[in-house]
């Protein structure tokens, strides 16, 4: 077990309001070039910053002096252990972010022997992140979680863009959905995977929204999204597996929007659809060794495996295991659970089951997405809520991606600790996909999609 105490030094503490005020500045100087005084996104811009700052501080602490270490620490120890190649030479640095070295060979040995997860997927990508954002802070903790805050927050703001453009008499719903929801500011704010998977889904689908609704193919654009893809595939690679199909069918109903012909517009829609269940099917079932990894089957195998070994562990320790009842580790068996699986990810752990302050905390939160949800449903009305999704491209989009990435996650996680850090790519899009089935079931609805670019 690592000492917490050796990362949060006196040093983090005295270097981080510094660092701080700079991202700060960086901040007001974006805001106010880009977001003058009148502007409606404007009072959300610096609110929505702050809470990714507070939750990284506390997020930091809450392992240092509540765990007693953790993941984010494993991450600041390999980058520290990367960063001290410095000391020889670039060279070696940059080589070791790059894993090129054999482990345990030559004269690399008194580093490679050092990081437990030297080319060990994601979990070696974060940690050589970690490493390239921490060398200007000789490697310190907190002022590298501000860092990741910070990129995380231009993930969710490019999100919160993305829905206000289209939407833009629901600015402060669309605002409380993709900035301020507790879970994505304590767990997608510090340094962790799912801080570098927030950042890059949010502009994984800004960019491709851009491109597949409003045609906008500007090299920057273009960029950022193959940034945005690359990096969400080689931390989580079941996000873009989830993103890509319901991210398809938007921009392919978008489309065919704007064909004239109601009888062409209905033959393309069933050959669009078509071909992306086609495609999409033949990659799970071929038999490259990306697709056998991240195939159903691989899914229900590794999910029965992660049951057994979470329900052993919390019979020795009264921990915050959750079970979804026995199953065949197949495909069949799996989707058998998928109605419990989505709902122990979206409605779960409730306040019964909060056996630690922080589950309480996420239960809290729960509660929350299921009275948003019930309301919904009794002022809406179920036919009514069925209507405007059929309707609407961006809920089915919204809706399609969390529900898919709720059962993944449901399914497989087992522990109601790394399930609230697990979930949080899909809480705000099935928070939006709710405050849009309310507001455009209403009578005097906003307009369904603005037709300019965002």
């Amino acid at each position: 077990m690592i000492d917490p105490n050796e990362f949060l030094t006196p040093l983090d503490f005295v270097i981080a309001p510094f660092v701080m005020a700079i991202l700060y500045g960086i901040a007001l100087r974006i805001r106010n070039r880009y977001y003058p005084i009148g502007h409606p996104w404007r009072p959300y811009f610096i609110p929505g910053l702050s809470i990714k700052f507070v939750g990284a501080i506390l997020i930091g602490l809450i392992y240092a002096y509540y765990y007693g270490g953790g993941d984010t620490f494993n991450y600041h120890y390999h980058a520290r252990v990367i960063n001290s190649a410095l000391n020889e030479s670039v060279g070696k640095w940059f080589n070791l972010l790059l894993a090129i070295p054999e482990k345990g060979v030559g004269e690399y040995y008194e580093y490679t022997t050092q990081l437990w997860w030297y080319r060990k997927g994601s979990t070696y990508t974060t940690s050589a992140i970690t490493a390239f954002l921490s060398a200007p802070f000789g490697s310190l903790y907190l002022p590298t979680a501000l860092v990741f805050a910070m990129l995380s927050f231009s993930g969710v703001w490019a999100l919160f863009r993305t829905f206000a453009r289209l939407y833009p008499t629901l600015t402060r719903q669309v605002a409380i959905a993709t900035l301020f929801i507790p879970s994505l500011a304590l767990w997608g704010s510090s340094i962790f995977k799912d801080t570098i998977s927030l950042f890059a889904l949010g502009w994984l689908t800004y960019g491709s929204i851009q491109m597949l609704a409003y045609r906008n193919f500007r090299p920057l654009n273009v960029v950022i999204t193959l940034i945005s893809f690359v990096l969400a595939f080689a931390v989580k690679p079941y996000i873009v597996i989830s993103l890509l199909p319901p991210i398809a069918l938007w921009g392919g109903a978008v489309q065919l929007k704007r064909i004239g012909s109601p009888q062409l517009r209905t033959l393309v829609g069933i050959l669009l659809l078509a071909f992306l269940i086609g495609a999409f099917g033949a990659l799970l079932s071929s038999t490259s060794d990306f697709t056998e990894r991240f195939s159903l089957d691989e899914l229900a195998i590794t999910s029965q495996k992660t049951r057994g070994w979470i329900s052993y562990v919390n019979t020795l320790n009264e921990g915050s295991a959750y079970d979804l009842g026995d199953f065949d580790p197949s495909l069949t068996g799996m989707l058998t659970k998928f109605p419990l699986a989505v709902n122990v990810t979206l409605f779960r752990p409730y306040i019964w089951e909060s056996g630690k302050v922080l589950v309480f905390f996420n239960a809290l939160e729960s509660l929350a997405l299921l009275l948003l949800t019930l309301k919904v449903l009794s002022v809406v009305g179920l036919k009514q809520s069925l209507s405007t999704i059929r309707s609407n491209p961006t809920i089915q989009f919204a809706l399609l991606f969390s529900i898919v990435f709720a059962f993944a996650v449901g399914i497989s996680s087992f522990n109601f600790g790394a399930l609230s850090r697990y979930k949080i790519p899909c809480i705000p899009f099935y928070a939006l996909s709710m405050v849009l089935i309310y507001y455009l079931s209403k009578p005097g609805r906003p307009p369904l999609v603005r037709q300019f670019r965002i």
